[in-house]
């Protein structure tokens, strides 16, 4: 009884242990990429460094005793949702102007960046041709983890941004192919013909991913389709269906899996009969786990010993990666397109790792350890300082390098304002001419007729549309502001952009009630310029002869005297600080005009006070 009893003990005691690193796991996971969104520093650096600290120096994690054999499986089937929803992102209209480019990135540029990866690793690093010829593999991948965040914080302007989604997310299953075929040659040994062995793996796997990524979306679609599945359940239904798909093609061709969940991504985004946006929200916010769970316990795997036996060598071969392969790689891609010499400066400039590699690295270098194969455990470290060593580089230059080059804005100030009518072409005008960029989108195709005449960029469409957005051009753009005649309209509209610009950059007019006061409902944008700012009211100033001026702010002329001057004849809407930031009127936030500044402001006619 007593031995029954310590044993139970004994259990308690492991299931509390596992508890307390399943717990530090969670909060480091998701309290790094905050801290990295505080301080606009990336993310994965954060999580390497918390995984490295909790894992070899601290010992508080230890990967392989908490998941023990399940640990890489765990990791295959979580890299394969984030393809998946990296997929649900591409749009196939984007191919026809940039595709050839993104193909021979995925393809002949992954074969030079393996080439030259090879190289290094066999000349710089020692490696057996084995192994150096499976890390160039392993290497040939950027990815979404890394890419996606990188163009979301810079927003550069052309084709650039479309390539390097499209590049990064299409990579990762090329690569991890090519790394579990080049890792099947090594453990098979004796394979007569290695490039026929290579090819005819490839197309398996293409074959594969192709057929069973289609088949998994048409049954969602299916599915979606004939309402047979209720609204609570359409993640889960769609995470089960990925997760199926991802195991049953992974036994059909090697990584044949990761294919499968991409294509089955770029098929569910691409069709016209269902709507996926709240699929592919679930998905975005499952990735902010999955990618911090998996960093860290990949990063708690790495040994400071091996770190220590790659040694400074390692700084070397990072630096021909960034100036050699990847230069190369898209000066072959992209010669003879209609990309401008500053888009392809820039996509030479950007190719971060990311997961796929620390996970491919961490499966391969365990096994081939388990083999014998000498050098097998300082895979997973070599791509580990790769890793940080190409995010640190891309993450703080890249920025800077798209901004010389004329691609993207430091702290974007324009404005997208959905109405196109009067008030809204009047304060588009100013904006723009204290040089924000301002874009326009209305439905009413007289609107965006009178807007373009008056000098305004502005767009035929409904805001709301996927399409209209995606086509847009947002360079320089930093908020939203969403002021048509529905009241709903504007709400849906509020909703849908924090995504792109942030909660505290989306804007919308005060809504009203049937009575015409406001109403004190709980919208999701911030309200706009003050408490009778609703559509009616300065569409009604507007047409009575309300003009939208610019007043510059002096140390003679002070917003007192401003305010003495005009009185209750002006509503004030924006001001532009002496550093160049625009600040919108808001009714949670009425900013203070000082000597320097210039003062948007709604100059109301004789007798219309507020």
């Amino acid at each position: 009884g007593r031995q029954v009893e310590g044993f139970r003990f004994r259990q308690y005691l492991l299931m509390e242990e596992i508890l307390k690193e399943l717990a530090v796991i969670a909060v480091f996971a998701i309290g790094a990429q905050w801290v990295a969104w505080r301080l606009r520093f990336p993310s994965i650096l954060l999580l390497l460094l918390s995984g490295f600290l909790l894992g070899p120096v601290l010992g508080v994690v230890n990967p392989d005793e908490l998941l023990g054999e399940s640990l890489f499986p765990i990791v295959s089937m979580s890299v394969g949702l984030i393809l998946f929803e990296g997929g649900l992102t591409l749009k196939l209209k984007e191919l026809p102007v940039s595709g050839h480019v993104i193909f021979r990135l995925v393809s002949i540029g992954a074969l030079i960046t393996w080439i030259v990866a090879t190289l290094g690793a066999r000349l710089l690093l020692g490696l057996s041709w084995a192994l150096a010829v499976l890390l160039g593999a392993i290497l040939i991948v950027t990815g979404p983890t890394v890419v996606g965040p990188l163009l979301r914080q810079i927003r550069p302007k052309g084709r650039t941004g479309a390539i390097l989604k499209w590049e990064g997310i299409l990579i990762d299953p090329v690569g991890a192919v090519l790394a579990v075929l080049v890792f099947q040659v090594i453990i098979l040994g004796g394979v007569r013909s290695v490039p026929g062995f290579i090819l005819i793996g490839v197309l398996r796997s293409l074959v594969v991913g192709v057929v069973f990524g289609l088949l998994g979306a048409g049954i969602l679609v299916a599915l979606l389709r004939r309402y047979l599945i209720p609204d609570f359940l359409h993640n889960g239904v769609t995470l089960m269906l990925v997760v199926s798909f991802f195991a049953i093609a992974g036994r059909l061709a090697p990584e044949g899996g990761l294919l499968t969940v991409t294509v089955m991504g770029v098929a569910l985004a691409n069709q016209p009969w269902v709507r996926i946006q709240h699929i592919l929200e679930f998905k975005e916010n499952l990735q902010v786990l999955i990618v911090g769970v998996l960093f860290i316990l990949l990063a708690g795997r790495v040994s400071v010993g091996n770190l220590i036996q790659v040694g400074w060598v390692v700084v070397i071969y990072i630096v021909i990666l960034i100036v050699v392969a990847r230069p190369l790689c898209v000066l072959v891609s992209s010669w003879g397109s209609t990309l401008r010499r500053t888009e392809r400066l820039f996509l030479a400039w950007v190719a971060p790792r990311g997961i796929v590699a620390a996970s491919v690295a961490s499966v391969f270098g365990f096994e081939l350890s388990a083999h014998g194969i000498e050098g097998a455990d300082l895979l997973a470290p070599i791509v580990f300082v790769v890793i940080v060593g190409t995010v640190i580089f891309y993450g703080l230059t890249a920025g800077p390098v798209a901004r010389k080059l004329g691609l993207a804005e430091k702290d974007p100030q324009g404005a997208l304002i959905i109405g196109a009518h009067p008030f809204a072409r009047s304060l588009a005008a100013q904006i723009q001419k204290l040089g924000f960029h301002t874009i326009l989108i209305d439905s009413n195709y007289r609107h965006v007729t009178e807007s373009n005449f008056e000098g305004l960029e502005a767009i035929y469409g409904n805001a709301l549309s996927e399409e209209i957005i995606e086509d847009v051009d947002l360079g320089g753009v930093g908020r939203v502001m969403a002021m048509t005649s529905n009241d709903e309209v504007n709400t849906l509209l509020a909703l849908r952009f924090p995504e792109l610009f942030g909660r505290s950059e989306v804007y919308q007019l005060l809504p009203s009630d049937r009575d015409g006061n406001p109403a004190s409902s709980q919208m999701r944008g911030r309200l706009l310029f003050g408490q009778n700012a609703t559509f009616d009211y300065l569409s009604s100033k507007t047409n009575s002869g309300a003009t939208v001026r610019t007043t510059t702010l002096t140390q003679d002329f002070s917003y007192s005297d401003f305010l003495k001057q005009n009185g209750r004849n002006v509503l004030p809407l924006c001001l532009v600080t002496d550093s160049g930031r625009l600040q919108i009127y808001t009714l949670d936030h009425q900013p203070t005009p000082k000597a320097g500044h210039k003062l948007i402001s709604l100059y109301l006619a004789n007798g219309q006070h507020g």
